[in-house]
C-alpha cells in the first residue's frame, strides 16, 4: 500500500508581493481572516442599527401628532411640522435649560482641560518625590463611583453655600467645581500617557532657547498634544452634557422664588412628566432631538481628530 505526498513549492518573494499563489496550494477561508472580518463587520452593522434606529425614531416622532404616535408609533409622519419644537422650546422651557447647561459646560470644560493638561504634563515629564503616588491618586479617583459620594457631596456643597452663595446649591459655580473634580481623574489618566509619548528633543530645544517652563508648556507641548486634547475634550463634553445625577442632586432651589438653574437632562425629565399628563409626546421627542443635535454636531465635526488622538499615542 503506497501513499503519495503532494509537495508544494515554497512561495517566493515576487509571488508574495503580487498576491499570487502556485496552483494546487489551496488557502483556507479562516487563514485569510475572513471569518473574523465577517464577524466584526456583522457586529458593527448590528451595533449601527441599534444606535441609528432609535435616533431616527425619536427624530421622526417629533414631527408627528399625538394621534399618530398613539395610533402607530412606527408610521411615517403624515405632515411635517415644527410645531413640537416650538412647544418644547417655550412651554417646556428647553431654551432656559439649554442656556444653563452651556454656561456650566463652558466653565467646567475650560477648567477641566486647563488643570488636567497641566497636571498630566507635570506628572508625565518631571520626576520628583511622590510623582507616582499623586498619579495613582488620580487613577483611583476615576474608579470611584459618583453614587457613593452623593450624600456627603450634597452636605458639603450646602455648607459651602453658607460661606458664599456662589458655591452653594443651585449655583453655576458650585456645579462647575463638582464637574471639574469628577472629570479630572479621567483627563489626567488619558493625557498622562499622551504627554509621555511626545518627543523630548523639542522640549529640550525650547528650554535651550530660553523658554520658561510655562512658555514651553503652552507654546510647544500643548500644540503637539492637540489631538489628545481634542479627544479627551470630546469625551468630557459628552459626559458633562448628558450628566443627570449630579445636577438633580445639587441644582435644587433652596428658597421659594429662587431662580431655577436646572440642567438640560433635568428639563427633559420635567418635560417627560408634563407630556405624560398633558399627552404632548411630540414635544418630548422634539426636546430630545434638540438635546442630541449639539453633541452629534460636535462629535462629527471632530471625528478625525478624535480617532487620531486615540491612536497617535500608541503609534509614536
Amino acid at each position: 500500500m503506497s501513499t503519495s505526498i503532494e509537495k508544494t513549492a515554497p512561495v517566493t518573494a515576487p509571488e508574495r508581493a503580487s498576491g499570487s499563489r502556485p496552483a494546487g496550494r489551496a488557502e483556507r477561508f479562516a487563514d485569510s481572516g475572513g471569518v473574523l472580518n465577517v464577524f466584526s463587520h456583522g457586529f458593527l452593522a448590528l451595533w449601527a442599527v441599534l444606535i441609528v434606529f432609535p435616533l431616527l425614531w425619536v427624530v421622526l416622532g417629533s414631527f408627528k401628532t399625538d394621534a399618530q404616535i398613539n395610533g402607530s408609533a412606527w408610521s411615517w409622519p403624515s405632515h411635517w411640522s415644527f410645531k413640537a419644537f416650538g412647544s418644547a422650546w417655550t412651554k417646556g422651557h428647553i431654551g432656559g435649560f439649554f442656556a444653563n447647561t452651556l454656561i456650566v459646560l463652558a466653565g467646567s470644560l475650560t477648567l477641566t482641560m486647563l488643570l488636567g493638561a497641566m497636571a498630566a504634563y507635570v506628572l508625565a515629564r518631571y520626576e520628583f518625590k511622590g510623582n507616582r503616588l499623586i498619579y495613582f491618586f488620580f487613577v483611583a479617583g476615576a474608579m470611584f463611583p459618583v453614587y457613593l459620594a452623593l450624600v456627603p457631596l450634597f452636605f458639603m456643597v450646602r455648607n459651602l453655600g453658607e460661606i458664599s452663595p456662589l458655591l452653594g446649591l443651585n449655583s453655576y459655580l458650585g456645579l462647575i467645581l463638582v464637574y471639574v473634580a469628577y472629570s479630572l481623574p479621567f483627563t489626567v489618566f488619558f493625557l498622562h500617557s499622551f504627554f509621555r509619548s511626545l518627543p523630548t528633543a523639542v522640549h529640550e530645544a525650547a528650554m535651550l532657547d530660553g523658554c520658561s517652563h510655562t512658555r514651553a508648556f503652552f507654546q510647544v507641548m500643548v500644540p503637539l498634544a492637540k489631538p489628545g486634547l481634542i479627544s479627551v475634550g470630546i469625551f468630557n463634553v459628552l459626559g458633562q452634557w448628558n450628566q443627570y445625577i449630579l445636577p438633580v442632586t445639587l441644582m435644587q432651589p433652596t428658597s421659594a422664588g429662587e431662580a431655577d438653574h436646572s440642567m438640560l437632562a433635568q428639563g427633559l425629565v420635567n418635560l417627560a412628566l408634563q407630556s405624560g399628563y398633558k399627552s404632548d409626546a411630540p414635544a418630548l421627542f422634539a426636546g430630545m432631538t434638540m438635546a442630541m443635535l449639539p453633541v452629534l454636531v460636535v462629535y462629527l465635526s471632530f471625528q478625525r481628530q478624535v480617532q487620531s488622538g486615540l491612536t497617535s499615542a500608541t503609534l509614536k
